[in-house]
C-alpha cells in the first residue's frame, strides 16, 4: 500500500511537516494514532473543517487510527489563531450541545466502529486541572519569548491579547501530551493556522516523556485570490442541512471558480487523480460538467447519496424549468413580493429584497417584477403555487399553504 503521506501530498493536503523523514518511515511501517482538534464554537461543522475531515478519512483508509478531539475545555478559552478579536465566552451547556452535534456530523466521514476511531472531549482532563500544578508542570516548559514569535500571537498583539487566550497554546500542547499518554497518539494534524500550537505540543511530549512526536498541517481551502472559501451572501457554508440546505450546498460547489475545481476535487472527494485531471483539462464550457460532478460528490459525502441524487434532479429541473421536480418551498399566506422573497429565504431582510427587485433580479412565472409593492394576483393565489426566479440561477416552486 502506498504511504499515506504520499497520498496526501499528491492530493495537495500537505503544507508543513516536522521531522518529516521520521514520520514518513513510521507511517509506512505501522498503524499510527493521530488526532485533529475541533473547537465546538457552533452547533455545526462548516466548510473550513472539510479539508481536515477528508484528510483524516484518507489516513484511516490507509490503516491509521484517528482521534477527533473536541475542544470542550479549550472552547472555554478560545483560540486566538486567525482572530482579530477575542471570542465570546460560551457556557458549558452550549459547548456540550455543540459537541454532540459534531459527533453526528463526523460520523459521515470517519468510521468510529470498535477499535477504528475515537471521539474524545478535552474537557475530561482540562475542567479539573489544578492551575498551580499545571503551571509548574507544563508552563515551565514554555518560553514566553518564543511564544510571542508565533504568528497566532503576533497578529493579536497590536489589538490586544488577553492572558486568557495566551494560555491556549499551553492547553493545546497539554492535549497532545494527554492523548500521547492515554492512547499513544504521536501525531497531531490540522489546518496550517495551527502550526505554532502543534509544534508546542510535539515539543512538550519530547520534553516531558522523552518520546518522539510529530506535527502535520494541511492546506487551507482558498479562492484563487487566496481568501478562505466557505462564505456566501447568506453567511458560512455549513455541513448541517438545517443551516445550509443541501440544494444551496450543492450550488455553492457548482459555482466555484473554474481554476479551483481540480483542487477542490482532490481535497474534498475520493475521486481518482487521473479522472480529476481528465475532467478539469478544459478552459471552456466543458468545465460545467466538472463543476456539477464536484458538487454531486461533495454533497453525497456530506449529506448522503440519496440526497445528492435528489438535489441533482432539482438542479437540472431548475435550469430546464421542470416545475414538478424543481426545489419547493411552502409559504404561509404570502401577500407581496417582498414577503415572498424573505419567507422563502432568498433575502435576509425587506431592504435586501427591495434592492434585488430594483436591480431587476426577480421574476414570478414569466413576469419580471420591478415594483417592490407588487402583490400576488388572484390568478396565482387561487392556483396555490407559482415559480419564483431570482437572477439566472435560482428557480423555486413556491407553494402557498
Amino acid at each position: 500500500m502506498k504511504n499515506v503521506l504520499d497520498v496526501l501530498r499528491e492530493r495537495g493536503y500537505v503544507k508543513q511537516v516536522v521531522f518529516e523523514d521520521e514520520l514518513y518511515e513510521l507511517l509506512g511501517k505501522e498503524s499510527v494514532t493521530f488526532y485533529t482538534g475541533y473547537d465546538p464554537t457552533a452547533d455545526s461543522l462548516h466548510v473550513g473543517h472539510f479539508v481536515t475531515l477528508m484528510a483524516m478519512a484518507h489516513m484511516q483508509r490507509a490503516g491509521h487510527r484517528p482521534i477527533a478531539l473536541i475542544g470542550g475545555g479549550t472552547a472555554m478559552v478560545g483560540d486566538p489563531s486567525g482572530r482579530t478579536d477575542m471570542r465570546s465566552m460560551m457556557t458549558k451547556e452550549t459547548i456540550l450541545h455543540n459537541v454532540e452535534c459534531f459527533k453526528k456530523q463526523m460520523s459521515r466521514f470517519i468510521d468510529f466502529g470498535e477499535g477504528k476511531a475515537m471521539i474524545v472531549n478535552n474537557a475530561d482532563w482540562l475542567y479539573d486541572l489544578n492551575y498551580i500544578d499545571f503551571l509548574r508542570d507544563v508552563g515551565a516548559c514554555f518560553s514566553v519569548n518564543q511564544m510571542l514569535t508565533a504568528e497566532c500571537f503576533k497578529q493579536r498583539l497590536e489589538r490586544g491579547l488577553s492572558f486568557l487566550e495566551f494560555n491556549y497554546m499551553l492547553m493545546q500542547g497539554y492535549d497532545f501530551l494527554e492523548l500521547n499518554k492515554r492512547y499513544n497518539c504521536v501525531l497531531q494534524a490540522g489546518g496550517d493556522d495551527q502550526w505554532s500550537n502543534m509544534l508546542a505540543g510535539a515539543d512538550l511530549i519530547r520534553r516531558k516523556v522523552g518520546k518522539k512526536a510529530y506535527a502535520l498541517t494541511f492546506s487551507l481551502l482558498t479562492t484563487s485570490e487566496g481568501k478562505k472559501m466557505g462564505k456566501t451572501a447568506k453567511g458560512a457554508v455549513w455541513l448541517d442541512a438545517e443551516k445550509t440546505s443541501p440544494f444551496d450546498f450543492f450550488q455553492y460547489w457548482r459555482n466555484v471558480e473554474d481554476d479551483r475545481v481540480a483542487t477542490c476535487m482532490k481535497l474534498l472527494t475520493f475521486m481518482e487523480l487521473d479522472e480529476i485531471a481528465e475532467l478539469t483539462a478544459y478552459k471552456d464550457e466543458r468545465m460545467n460538467a466538472a463543476k456539477e460532478r464536484l458538487a454531486y460528490e461533495v454533497t453525497a459525502i456530506v449529506h448522503g447519496k440519496d440526497t445528492a441524487d435528489r438535489v441533482l434532479k432539482e438542479v437540472k429541473a431548475s435550469f430546464s424549468l421542470d416545475v414538478d421536480n424543481m426545489p419547493t418551498v411552502e409559504i404561509a399566506s404570502p401577500i407581496g413580493i417582498i414577503d415572498v422573497l424573505v419567507k422563502s429565504g432568498q433575502c435576509k431582510s425587506n431592504g435586501e429584497a427591495r434592492r434585488l427587485i430594483e436591480g431587476g433580479g426577480v421574476s414570478v412565472n414569466e413576469t419580471k417584477i420591478t415594483d417592490y409593492a407588487w402583490t400576488l394576483p388572484e390568478e396565482i393565489t387561487s392556483k396555490g403555487e407559482f415559480v419564483l426566479h431570482k437572477g439566472k440561477k435560482v428557480h423555486l416552486r413556491i407553494v402557498i399553504k
